[in-house]
C-alpha cells in the first residue's frame, strides 16, 4: 500500500492562507490571547510570579501556538492533493495524520460544494463526494471556486458514465 503514488493535482495556493486564518481563529489566536492576558494580569497584580510564569507561558502556550500557525498550513499544502480518474476519485488530506481516499465513481451518490466564511473571502471551496461506503466521504478542500464547480460537474458526469451503483 505504500507504493500508492500521490494524487496529481495540488489544491489552490490560497489554501495556506485559509488554514492560517483557521488556526488563528480556532487554536493559535486563543492560545496567544490567553498567554497575553495571563502575562498582563501577572504583571499588574503578581509581578513576582513573572520569573516562573513567563517561561511557562512561553513553553506551554506561545511556542506551540506559533509553531502550529507557521508549520501546519505549509505542511497541509504539501499533503493535500486530488485526482479524478476514469474509474475513481482520489484525494490526500491531513497534515500530522494523513489520509488517502480512493472512491470508485460507480459508488458516488452525491457531489457537494461547500464554502465557509473564510473560504468565501478567499475565493475557495470544498468538494465533498458522498459514496455508498461506510468509510466516509471524500473531501477535497482548498480548491478555487471555479475549479471546485468544474470538478463537481466532472465527478457527477463521470459517475453517471460509469456503470454500477451510481447509474
Amino acid at each position: 500500500m505504500n507504493n500508492l503514488r500521490p494524487p496529481l493535482h495540488r489544491v489552490d495556493p490560497r489554501a495556506r492562507r485559509w488554514w492560517t486564518l483557521q488556526a488563528l481563529v480556532v487554536l493559535s489566536g486563543p492560545a496567544l490571547l490567553t498567554a497575553l492576558c495571563l502575562f498582563v494580569l501577572s504583571l499588574l497584580f503578581f509581578p513576582g510570579a513573572l520569573v516562573w510564569l513567563g517561561p511557562l507561558l512561553l513553553v506551554v502556550l506561545v511556542l506551540p501556538a506559533v509553531v502550529y500557525l507557521t508549520v501546519m498550513p505549509r505542511w497541509r499544502y504539501r499533503v493535500h492533493a486530488w485526482e479524478l480518474g476514469e474509474l475513481a476519485v482520489y484525494s490526500a488530506s491531513g497534515w500530522f495524520w494523513q489520509k488517502r481516499r480512493i472512491a470508485p465513481l460507480s459508488r458516488v451518490q452525491t457531489v457537494d460544494t461547500m464554502r465557509g466564511p473564510i473560504q468565501q473571502s478567499l475565493g475557495l471551496a470544498t468538494v465533498t463526494v458522498t459514496t455508498a461506503s461506510t468509510a466516509g466521504n471524500v473531501k477535497i478542500a482548498g480548491l478555487a471556486d471555479a475549479d471546485a464547480e468544474e470538478l463537481a460537474r466532472r465527478i457527477g458526469a463521470a459517475a453517471q458514465a460509469v456503470p454500477g451503483d451510481a447509474a
